[in-house]
């Protein structure tokens, strides 16, 4: 089922999410709602608060852009309880990123390109891993919803003032995008 995205404004994306049981009957059907959800957008990450829920759970699909990066062609996982360990800040990299919770909106966020991860897997086994590059990005992107946190968040200074408008656009529900979401009211 396709379940709403969230936007800016509402306060379920600034929460602090909280870990999931991993025998919690109706995990397996959420995960699959959110999979519909994010190939029915067009993303490639969605992090559970994104569609309503404080939960630690954030799902991947990196086939949409398998033109640019082949080396991820069939990446389409599901992380449990994940968290981000540790940062490698010897190299950081400035990229455009949006969010399906940011419609019509993109910004150049600085990111290490390498972070250590712990999460669970689709088989509720403890994970603990480096993952870089572009994964490395997303990772970070998708992690952040879970601590109340949006790629915004990042900028600082003069940018950040330049972004108000667009902000508030998001917050009054001005804009437009071809997926089904949930605006503040």
């Amino acid at each position: 089922m396709v379940l709403p995205i969230y936007t800016l404004g509402q306060p379920v994306l600034r929460q602090v999410a909280e870990e999931i049981e991993p025998q919690d009957p109706e995990i397996q059907s959420f995960v699959q709602d959110m999979f519909d959800t994010l190939d029915r957008s067009g993303g490639i990450g969605l992090a559970a608060p994104q569609v309503g829920r404080s939960v630690r759970v954030v799902v991947i699909d990196l086939n949409p852009i398998k033109e640019d990066y082949p080396q991820y062609e069939g990446f389409r996982h599901v992380f449990y309880n994940p968290y981000i360990e540790e940062y490698d800040k010897t190299h950081q990299e400035s990229m455009e990123e949006g969010c399906l919770s940011l419609p019509g909106m993109s910004e150049s966020v600085k990111r290490p390109t390498r972070v250590r991860i712990s999460y669970l897997d689709e088989q509720f086994q403890e994970r603990d891993e480096w993952v870089d590059g572009y994964l490395a990005r997303v990772v970070q992107h998708e992690f952040d919803h879970l601590d109340g946190k949006v790629y915004t968040d990042r900028i600082q200074g003069l940018r950040k003032q330049m972004l108000k408008s667009k902000l508030n656009d998001v917050l009054k529900g001005r804009f437009s995008c071809d997926y089904k979401v949930k605006v503040r009211r």
